[in-house]
């Protein structure tokens, strides 16, 4: 009797969890990641991506090898055509030492969510010394943490990517 009740007990949340999972829509929230991103799919080149200043914080949806998409919560800053999206490594580390980090490094067709509408892109990580100036600029004039990120000596910051989003 007791084995069937935890038996019963463990098929439930199995069935719980399919269920959770079969919907593909549990969004990210905070530092808690999430799975497929919903939306409307834009699919046209983009030309200005200053749009995306309105939106303090986008998702961005990953694939992990087993296939299940991976999604968290991030920033991002526009410049003109190019679109940015930063890492920090607190603790250390470097590209692609995060988990959503190392899923785009393996597979860099990643999905966006701003607003309503989900971008296809392809994940670039910028190491072009000037494109990474602009980016972390646009960044800076964006955001308060990052102007006060970018005041501190190199020395002082923390490890950080900068992700330029490609047309797919």
């Amino acid at each position: 009797m007791r084995c069937e009740r935890k038996f019963g007990n463990v098929f439930l949340w199995l069935v719980a969890l399919a269920l959770i999972l079969a919907s593909g829509c549990i969004d990210p929230k905070d530092r808690r990641p999430g799975l497929r991103l919903t939306g409307d799919v834009v699919e046209e080149a983009i030309d200005d991506w200053t749009f995306s200043a309105a939106y303090p914080e986008i998702y961005l949806e990953t694939k992990t090898w087993y296939w299940m998409p991976h999604s968290v919560t991030t920033v991002c800053a526009g410049v003109g055509d190019k679109l940015y999206v930063p890492s920090l490594y607190y603790e250390g580390g470097e590209w692609p030492d995060k988990y959503w980090n190392a899923n785009a490094a393996s597979d860099p067709r990643v999905r966006l969510q701003i607003g309503e509408k989900i971008y296809p892109r392809k994940a670039v990580v910028v190491d072009d010394s000037t494109e990474l100036k602009a980016a972390l600029t646009a960044l800076s004039a964006k955001y308060p943490f990052w102007s006060k990120l970018l005041q501190k000596p190199v020395s002082e910051r923390p490890d950080m990517a900068i992700i330029r989003m490609d047309p797919r």
